[in-house]
């Protein structure tokens, strides 16, 4: 059995990038970057007013209440070309306009009287104020944004300031999702006795988009060899591979047994880690296949330890870990030695320390304790006793990163 920090090491030493692929500018978005991008011209490509105001030689205004001549108007999108600035004068200018010659400052029209044929500046100026330079911002030739970044709304302004219609990003991943055993059915049926709607594949699906990569419903394997065989198939046929139950050691459990009859070679099964101790991990050729645990608890968690990173590696993120930070417990916490402990908590923020609760019943078929959980805590293997006041470690769940905003 291995660990649960060698059992993701070992996944994510198997995990290379699917491939690189142009995409359009805003379908890039969430995207993760290929390569670094060059400026092809200085940004910004000409000195411009940062302000609506009066373009100015500093030397003509030393002091408090300058009175200059109105020579002309420079409205954005202008061209300066035969427009400048005189001994004693002044050009009106709005924001983003290129500055004329001779001007090496603008006041801003709130600091005037906003005279057209003359005006009066309130206050003393100094050389340089209110200009954007050309190449402040980005110069020629130098990287704007490096490869690895994730595609965002700034990324998005930059590029387009660029010119950039086209991107390179790692292409996003195509995951399998196959939901096994004979007492599920699909969704829009009420269950009978014995029967189970098969919830698993769509919160893993769910999960798998939040990831960014692109979810494929394979429906359920019924509990025979030759239905195993059908779905495995056209599971396979995908980027990554995920299964759901039947991977254990019962006499329906037939994942990881038809796997290796159809080639697979099997990595691991079974990680010191709870829930989601009977987690398998196998390659097909270059596919990964993870087969997680039946009960919804423990799929969501394997997913979230071990699938989530994987996914974020093959789509070129740097950073595909959750970092953990310091919570104290509020009340004790028992375990058995021998394996890490994962417990839903709920997190608050006080006098610059973090504290946690647990979510509730912290059993595998408990989903409501899934909801409320907006973190999970990794307690380790060796220690059986956690007492109120304890510091453990803890990252946040799903989109519960939020909380951070919390703690400025």
């Amino acid at each position: 059995m291995l660990t649960f920090e060698r059992a993701r090491q070992v996944i994510l030493e198997q995990i290379i990038p699917v491939g690189v692929e142009q995409v359009g500018l805003l379908d890039s978005v969430g995207q993760v970057l290929a390569q670094d991008m060059i400026a092809p011209w200085d940004m910004p490509l000409w000195d411009n007013s940062a302000m609506d105001g009066y373009a100015i030689r500093s030397a003509d205004c030393n002091q408090p209440l300058c009175r200059l001549r109105v020579t002309g108007f420079l409205p954005a999108g202008a061209k300066a070309e035969g427009i400048g600035v005189e001994q004693g004068c002044a050009v009106r200018i709005m924001t983003g306009a290129p500055t004329p010659s001779g001007c090496d400052a603008v006041v801003p029209v709130e600091e005037t009287d906003d005279g057209h044929l003359e005006v009066t500046l309130q206050q003393s100026v100094t050389k340089g104020q209110h200009i954007r330079v050309r190449g402040e911002d980005v110069m020629s030739g130098a990287v704007f944004v490096h490869a690895g970044a994730i595609i965002r709304a700034p990324e998005i302004n930059i590029l387009a300031n660029f010119g950039i219609a086209q991107v390179p990003v790692y292409r996003r991943p195509v995951v399998a999702i196959l939901s096994t055993g004979d007492e599920l059915i699909e969704l829009g049926r009420s269950p009978g006795p014995g029967e189970i709607v098969n919830s698993n594949m769509l919160s893993l699906a769910a999960a798998v988009r939040e990831t960014g990569c692109v979810p494929r419903l394979l429906g359920i394997a019924r509990d025979t060899e030759e239905s195993h065989i059908e779905k495995l198939r056209e599971g396979l046929k995908a980027d990554v591979l995920i299964t759901s139950a039947g991977v254990s050691a019962g006499d329906c459990d037939l994942v990881r047994g038809i796997l290796e009859k159809m080639g697979a070679e099997r990595i691991f099964w079974k990680v010191g880690v709870k829930p989601g101790g009977p987690t398998a991990f196998a390659m097909f050729g270059a596919t990964p296949v993870f087969s997680l645990p039946g009960n919804p608890v423990s799929t969501m968690i394997t997913f979230e330890e071990f699938v989530r990173p994987a996914l974020l590696k093959m789509q070129g993120h740097q950073r595909v870990l959750r970092p953990l930070f310091k919570a104290i417990l509020r009340e004790e916490i028992t375990k058995k030695p021998g394996k890490i402990q994962i417990v839903r908590i709920k997190l608050e923020y006080e006098e610059g320390r973090w504290f946690a609760g647990s979510a509730g019943n912290q059993q595998t078929a408990i989903l409501k304790t899934m909801v409320d959980a907006q973190a999970l805590a990794v307690l380790p293997a060796e220690s059986c006793y956690f007492a109120a006041g304890d510091e453990v470690d803890v990252h946040f769940y799903g989109n519960y990163c939020d909380l951070t905003e919390a703690a400025r």
